[in-house]
């Protein structure tokens, strides 16, 4: 592989871990609700569980996008998907007030028992993966080939690249979402960033999807040209930088909960 095939590849792979780690955040601190009813052992035994199950279903997941990923109405589907979830989030966290979210959640919920606890846990993750695999998907499509064999019917690299960020995904969200939830805490602007960052991403799925040769709106070559990667990661760069330096800087407060 040349240096800078391998050079953008390593560069989509660190953006796809630092995505996952923000996104993990939030992520962890659903999981960490839904288990908290539970015994100390049980707690761990139940995100053991559901974290096991949301591996294999990324992995048997990323075998089947691998054969469809080509197929337009797919990348369409992805793309408003992860515009939606974007919009979504960020209306959620600017315009709907969070007490009263979590007082709407929280109102009148039985305590489930273990594995109830183990299905939910296990569907939230299933959630979490397919935002993480379309956003990876979308990241490490307009990549050029890598020249390893393909996986499913995916080039190997870029499988290997979508699958490395997803499995990351995982390890962060058992293992290091600490770091990433006093991050938040401390900068919350951060989140609104990420899913900025998750809506770029649907965006440049368009632009693929807008470049397939079955519509042709866009011109075949275009999701590929140094422009428009230049274009994507300078957008990119410049909502992480705005994020950090534009979300005011929290004093360290007791969040312990």
């Amino acid at each position: 592989m040349e240096l800078a095939i391998l050079l953008e590849y390593g560069g989509v792979l660190l953006l796809l871990i630092a995505l996952e780690g923000l996104l993990a955040a939030d992520n962890a601190l659903v999981l960490a609700i839904m288990v908290k009813h539970l015994p100390e052992a049980e707690r761990r035994k139940a995100l053991f569980y559901g974290l096991a199950g949301a591996f294999v279903f990324r992995f048997g997941s990323l075998f089947a996008i691998s054969f469809l990923v080509d197929v337009w109405q797919v990348q369409a589907i992805g793309a408003l998907y992860l515009l939606f979830i974007a919009i979504n989030h960020i209306y959620r966290k600017l315009i709907i007030k969070k007490g009263e979210e979590q007082a709407e959640i929280v109102k009148g919920k039985k305590k489930a028992g273990f594995w109830m606890t183990v299905f939910k846990v296990e569907l939230a993750d299933i959630a979490f993966a397919v935002d993480s695999i379309l956003a990876a998907v979308a990241l490490a499509i307009a990549l050029p080939d890598s020249g390893l064999p393909n996986i499913g019917g995916l080039d190997g690299g870029k499988f290997l690249v979508i699958f490395a960020g997803g499995f990351i995904g995982l390890i962060i969200m058992r293992y290091a979402a600490n770091f990433f939830v006093k991050l938040l805490h401390a900068r919350p602007g951060l989140e609104i960033a990420a899913f900025l960052i998750v809506g770029w991403v649907g965006v440049k799925l368009s632009v693929y999807t807008l470049s397939h040769p079955a519509l042709s709106v866009l011109p075949e070559g275009f999701a590929k040209s140094p422009e428009w990667k230049i274009t994507f990661y300078a957008v990119l760069i410049l909502i992480a930088i705005g994020g950090w330096f534009l979300s005011k800087k929290k004093k360290e407060t007791s969040v312990e909960e």
